[in-house]
């Protein structure tokens, strides 16, 4: 493996072409170092993927080479030639093109007024053309295979389909070097193949791209190099083809994880906590299922198959058609999320930062926002019992901040993660609804927060969570129900499936099939 990154290093040196070049690049915010002599290079026509734990400067680096930061030291050069982009338009004219995690769209507007925001084509009276504009739109969202049509509002489409959305207007710009941070933490496994198939077009046309990402099965299966940044330095570059992901987690977060990588069964005769009886609340149509104390279960299936919904009808914030909800035995109507909560029932949403969490309030903030029984005396919040029950949590959850008071919007995506969990945790739910649970956080948090649910389990908590992420689905379930087209169309015993069989079950046809037989 050195004889390969020597022998890299020798033809960079020797003069061979590369498409981007960082040089002892460095930035620094108020009380932080984030980016320290960072030296990256990028080849023409190569996925290089980038990877690190939440706040190695990931995001920083790739900020300043789309030209929302200056560096603070250092250079870069394009093609050979000096590069140093003083906004986003200067590194979209240079043909770098960056599609951000949180998304830049504008949710009042079509589709196609945001492929084309800032640049939208004229006809010879100034005025828009916006036949033009929807035409090409819609070549580009049929090469991503996306169903969103030029006029569609953006306010209206699920995570997934703005993500594509995104997607489509990086890739309408003659791009040369195309960045995508974190592109599939909102796609499904389909989207995702999709997307795959596009980079790899791009690929052979010499389209240079840098993906971010936190998982490691996406580094090996699309990327040709991987760089892995560490505290704000270079930890190591390899070549896909001679790593593995032990060597990976190994640079990224250079400790061992826990060694804990199944979840607890639970006892036979545990109790059953939720039991759904053919619910339907649009989109949902028709589902049954059951969650015992102990267990953990989690809802699999593809973009619009009604898993959320399912979540929000039982957390009262979707309205109930027809069907049952029981938990312990007692039927419930919940028809406000403050009636699912006095029901022992929480929910940890998939947008943390839009519908979680309050990221311009403290820690202790947060936590206390769900609990204001337990800190309040005579309807006065008492500061010293906001403190010490958010000490509790920020301690039991390995929330890495020194100071409870620190603004969330300043933590990492894992410990906003935990704060979430704490916020609803310090109520001690019967039944815990988790949407999404490591959408967008390291691997080093990532084992964290499987930690803590597996502890939740063991206390006899029961868990029903939402995941797109199938290996995730597979490793932290006791069983699995897979949806479809708003039916549960299956259920499956987490130690003896595969995700084969679950995408399976989780298209549409299943559906038909499991109505049929």
């Amino acid at each position: 493996m050195s004889e390969s990154l020597e022998n890299t290093k020798h033809e960079s040196r020797s003069g061979m072409d590369l498409r981007l070049k960082v040089s002892r690049l460095s930035k620094a915010f108020p009380g932080v170092q984030a980016l320290d002599n960072v030296g990256l290079e990028i080849k023409p026509g190569e996925i290089h993927a980038l990877v690190g734990e939440n706040g190695a400067g990931k995001s920083t680096l790739m900020h300043v080479i789309d030209g929302v930061y200056r560096p603070d030291s250092g250079e870069m050069t394009l093609d050979g030639e000096p590069y140093a982009p003083v906004d986003e338009k200067a590194a979209q004219n240079s043909g770098v093109a960056m599609v951000f995690q949180e998304g830049s769209l504008f949710p009042p507007l079509s589709v196609a007024e945001n492929i084309f925001a800032g640049r939208q084509p004229i006809k010879s009276a100034g005025i828009i053309d916006f036949d033009r504009m929807n035409q090409e739109s819609s070549q580009i969202l049929e090469k991503l295979e996306s169903p969103v049509k030029p006029t569609d509002l953006v306010e209206f489409l699920s995570p997934g389909q703005r993500q594509m959305v995104d997607i489509a207007k990086a890739l309408s710009q003659n791009v040369r070097l195309l960045i995508l941070d974190e592109p599939t933490s909102s796609l499904t496994i389909n989207e995702a193949r999709q997307l795959f198939k596009v980079l790899r077009q791009l690929r052979e046309r010499g389209v240079s791209i840098i993906y971010v990402t936190h998982r490691l099965s996406e580094v090996f299966e699309i990327s040709d190099r991987v760089t892995v940044l560490k505290d704000g330095k270079i930890s190591g570059t390899r070549v896909i083809a001679e790593t593995n992901q032990d060597d990976l987690i190994h640079l990224e977060v250079g400790r061992e994880l826990s060694s804990e990588n199944t979840t607890a069964v639970p006892a036979a005769n545990a109790p059953v906590v939720l039991e759904i009886q053919g619910l339907a609340a649009k989109p949902v149509k028709n589902v049954s299922l059951t969650v015992r104390a102990g267990e953990i279960v989690c809802l699999a299936g593809l973009v619009g198959a009604g898993r959320t919904e399912l979540c929000e009808a039982i957390f009262g914030v979707r309205k109930i058609e027809s069907g049952k909800i029981l938990l312990g035995g007692k039927e419930i109507h919940p028809t406000h999320p403050s009636e699912a909560i006095r029901e022992d029932i929480c929910m940890v949403p998939e947008e943390r930062r839009e519908a979680g969490l309050f990221v311009e309030m403290s820690l202790a903030a947060n936590i206390a926002a769900a609990n204001l029984n337990q800190v309040s005396r005579m309807g006065i919040v008492d500061e010293k019992r906001v403190n010490r029950l958010a000490t509790e949590y920020k301690e039991s959850l390995h929330i890495a901040t020194p100071d409870i008071q620190k603004l969330v919007m300043l933590l990492s995506g894992g410990n906003q993660q935990k704060v979430l969990l704490g916020k609803w945790l310090a109520r001690k739910p019967r039944l815990l609804i988790v949407d999404e649970p490591t959408r967008g956080v390291d691997v080093g948090a990532k084992a964290e927060i499987y930690h803590i649910l597996r502890g939740l389990a063991r206390e006899g908590i029961a868990l029903l969570v939402v995941s797109s992420d199938l290996p995730e689905v597979l490793t932290l379930s006791n069983r699995i129900i897979v949806m479809s087209e708003g039916y549960s169309v299956g259920e499956l015993d987490a130690k003896t499936t595969d995700e084969v069989t679950i995408l399976q079950m989780a298209t549409p046809r299943s559906r038909e099939h499991a109505l049929i037989h």
